[in-house]
């Protein structure tokens, strides 16, 4: 039986939430206030958090970034802001997924189905892959794929966030072939999930500025109205 900790100031909604996980079987915890909520997330054992935006003491952004710096726990924003700013804003700040409010409950549950499933996926493959270190090289990146550790070629350890590393990775796995933005949505967010394609734009520009050198050309190359690819040519443009 999963665990989810809801935190939700609007008792009304917070209280259906509840009622409704708890007749598919899931075991719940409610919070109206974002500090104890914070409180119970960093010392509970829970299997996923649904966590509202704007709430009391304490607002959902800073405490999903909190959360993210001592656990994986998965979290879904649920927020009444659609636009693609604050999508991104709540992706960076360690939600895995975001749902708009007014939702249906069947959306809502669907979602949090789908990152569970990730979840298990993720732990049973590295139950599976424990023992063997793979490396990776581009160009003059190295890759330690066990540990998701990025070097240059000069020993310097890029700091590269979960889905910055998937994004690359990805990219690297398919060089010299162009990968569309709604196959880098369907990899490294889920075919479940509600991303637009205009955050995997913005992830981009983010890895662009952790691995590009200043002065060379970038290694992500942008193909017009289709997607990204890298190569293995020195003479890529962005």
């Amino acid at each position: 039986m999963a665990k989810i900790l809801i935190i939700e100031d609007e008792k009304n909604l917070a209280r259906f939430v509840e009622l409704e996980l708890q007749h598919e079987n899931y075991e719940t915890v409610v919070e109206n206030n974002g500090r104890k909520g914070l409180e119970d997330a960093l010392n509970g054992d829970f299997d996923a958090i649904l966590l509202d935006l704007m709430l009391p003491d304490l607002n959902g952004l800073e405490i999903a970034r909190r959360v993210r710096q001592a656990k994986t726990t998965p979290i879904i924003m649920m927020t009444a802001r659609d636009s693609v700013i604050d999508r991104v804003s709540g992706l960076d700040h360690g939600a895995d997924d975001y749902i708009v409010k007014p939702f249906a409950i069947e959306e809502l549950l669907a979602r949090l189905r789908a990152v569970l499933r990730r979840v298990k996926i993720e732990k049973d493959a590295q139950s599976v892959t424990v023992a063997k270190q793979q490396i990776v090289k581009f160009k003059d990146l190295t890759i330690e794929t066990a540990n998701r550790i990025v070097h240059r070629g000069d020993g310097k350890a890029i700091d590269l966030t979960k889905r910055e590393y998937n994004l690359l990775m990805t990219l690297i796995r398919n060089k010299n072939n162009v990968v569309s933005r709604d196959q880098l949505l369907n990899k490294i967010w889920g075919p479940e999930s509600n991303i637009e394609t205009n955050v995997v734009e913005v992830y981009v520009r983010y890895l662009r500025n952790k691995i590009d050198v200043p002065g060379r050309p970038s290694y992500i190359k942008t193909v017009r109205g289709t997607g990204y690819m890298v190569r293995d040519e020195d003479d890529d443009r962005a």
